[in-house]
């Protein structure tokens, strides 16, 4: 299923913004050269509506437009964030609909968080228009991802977390990895990620984490990492406060044990709600656009690009 687009109206643009509140024209207005506008696709799904209501409270220009899926854009028609209606573009006219939303908005950078069977779809649409864009969708083919971008000389920041403090474990499990190879050889270990149930694919940050551990000596296969989504586990097993089971959350457990037994670590990172990784893809999005003004040689980022930086609001 492709995760973009529907018939935009021409006006519909102008008419979304001045029907926004008096104090959301004046946002706009005088922030808009403070940084990049954002168009959030899909801002039907929560954590792209979460971000889009991050990127109004940042002060900066959430472009009034999100290309969706076809049976999204018939289904739901047009979305509010905080105020700002947003209209939904389905994907029979998404390239028409860019181009006019282009001519609005010059300095354009595409947030992404639609379905993993969309990503390398979307990808090579932004792409194909040298279009910037932050990609916080996880799944899809991740080479090929890289690739792609590579091939068409774009610039976009890639990562299956945008969650700053939870890149910044990750990167410590990367140096860890370097520094110390092989140090737990011959350990056994867990990993269970519980997330809410509407999350499909497996982490992408257990993923990574585990790669890294392998570099430490494990041998450990993605395909044993346990998705937990039953409620029921979530919480009794998990942690999960109730209101978040289905809210979002992300709670990760890795348990490594020595052979004898007589040694255990384990290591958690556990987050209620989608506010940190919205965060942080705007700060992926300022990011990206300080690249892109400096008119730097390198295209693909991470978020460990981002939190190296060290601009982070």
């Amino acid at each position: 299923m492709s995760a973009l687009l529907q018939r935009p109206h021409a006006l519909a643009g102008r008419s979304s913004l001045r029907t926004c509140s008096a104090r959301h024209r004046r946002t706009m207005v005088v922030t808009a050269a403070s940084g990049p506008p954002i168009m959030v696709n899909s801002c039907t799904g929560k954590m792209g509506h979460s971000t889009a209501e991050a990127v109004v409270r940042a002060g900066l220009t959430l472009v009034p437009y999100s290309l969706t899926g076809q049976s999204e854009a018939v289904a739901v028609g047009n979305v509010g964030v905080s105020g700002i209606p947003v209209e939904l573009v389905g994907p029979t006219e998404r390239q028409a609909a860019l181009d006019r939303i282009r001519s609005q908005y010059p300095d354009l950078i595409v947030v992404d968080y639609t379905l993993p069977t969309a990503v390398n779809e979307n990808a090579a649409f932004y792409c194909a228009n040298k279009l910037p864009f932050v990609m916080g969708t996880t799944g899809g083919d991740r080479e090929r991802l890289a690739a792609d971008v590579a091939a068409a000389d774009s610039y976009a920041v890639i990562a299956p977390n945008m969650g700053k403090q939870i890149v910044a474990f990750q990167t410590m499990m990367e140096m860890m990895a370097d520094r110390f190879p092989g140090c737990f050889s011959g350990y056994s270990m867990t990993v269970a990620e519980s997330h809410q149930r509407t999350k499909v694919d497996t982490s992408g940050t257990a993923k990574a984490v585990v790669a890294s551990f392998n570099k430490m000596g494990l041998q450990f296969g993605e395909d044993e990492i346990e998705k937990v989504r039953d409620a029921e586990q979530q919480i009794a097993r998990m942690g999960v406060p109730e209101r978040a089971v289905d809210s979002g959350h992300a709670f990760h457990t890795y348990t490594l044990t020595s052979p004898d037994g007589s040694v255990v670590l384990e290591f958690k990172h556990n987050v209620c709600g989608r506010e940190v990784y919205a965060e942080g893809t705007v700060d992926a999005c300022l990011f990206l656009h300080r690249q892109i003004q400096s008119g730097a040689d390198k295209k693909l980022y991470n978020m460990i690009d981002v939190l190296s930086a060290g601009v982070m609001r």
